[in-house]
């Protein structure tokens, strides 16, 4: 098992407890009322007045909504050993799991898939992302790759969005909501650099017509302009650390005219 070390495992378990509950924007009543405990208990175990015990810890970081990595350094503040497994997805214990994303991925052909890790790492990839990066800069394709960074980059994937200022602005308000579930330092960091890129004068989510049902992806290839309507996958009952930070995109097309092209174009390949 590998285990994170950072100045939040200097906090004590009460200073963890506080953080999450503020960081969800909660009550000390409110979550009491949730977990089913007395306020005064939870106000104790915040100050340190009282120790938790591991059930306890466990409840509270359920109710909390903190996120298994973040659970094992509750666990660890409070006096216990961390509950969650951290394995590579080369661990032979994973096998099953990484058998699965690839499947996945393959099953999505002839559309393109991808699989990232919590910081938008690129784990995997199935054949038809290749025609959707070419020309990006050696740079950003050089492992380990962010996607987002892929993405958004003016040496990227960028210029070849049609409707750069509405996917743009998808991108940056997901990875926000994703900072304000976790707050993950490394995330702030991405979304700081992201936001120095060159931004279109329409970087506004512009949906407002009846026809549109979510924002697309719409970009320029050599095999024509792609739609696509994406979609995100997650493992709903993972208990190892890696598995539970594993997020795989899909995109589908948002048209006919895409769905064709790519239903041809795998038609050719050897």
């Amino acid at each position: 098992m590998q285990t994170q070390t950072t100045s939040s495992t200097l906090r004590s378990a009460g200073d963890h407890l506080r953080h999450w509950r503020q960081h969800r924007r909660l009550s000390q009543l409110d979550l009491a009322l949730d977990a089913e405990i007395s306020t005064r208990h939870l106000s104790f175990l915040e100050t340190g007045r009282a120790a938790p015990s591991r059930d306890m810890v466990l409840r509270l970081a359920e109710r909390l909504e903190i996120p298994l990595r973040d659970r094992n350094l509750l666990l660890l503040a409070a006096g216990f050993a961390p509950l969650y497994p951290e394995r590579g997805l080369d661990d032979p214990a994973m096998a099953p799991a990484r058998a699965a994303i690839d499947a996945l991925l393959k099953a999505h052909e002839p559309y393109p898939a991808l699989a990232i890790d919590r910081h938008w790492q690129l784990v995997a990839a199935n054949g038809m992302l290749a025609p959707l990066i070419e020309g990006a800069a050696p740079d950003l394709l050089a492992a380990p790759v962010n996607v987002l960074r892929l993405s958004l980059h003016p040496q990227g994937v960028a210029p070849n969005i049609v409707n750069l200022g509405e996917w743009r602005h998808h991108l940056l308000d997901r990875l926000k909501r994703q900072i304000a579930l976790t707050h993950d330092a490394v995330l702030e960091d991405l979304l700081a650099e992201l936001l120095t890129y060159p931004a279109p004068a329409n970087d506004v989510a512009n949906v407002a017509s009846d026809a549109v049902i979510a924002v697309p992806l719409r970009l320029r290839t050599k095999l024509g302009v792609l739609s696509f309507l994406s979609t995100t996958m997650v493992f709903g009952t993972p208990v190892d650390v890696t598995l539970s930070e594993i997020a795989l995109e899909t995109f589908l097309p948002a048209d006919a005219a895409t769905a064709d092209i790519l239903r041809r174009s795998i038609a050719v390949q050897p």
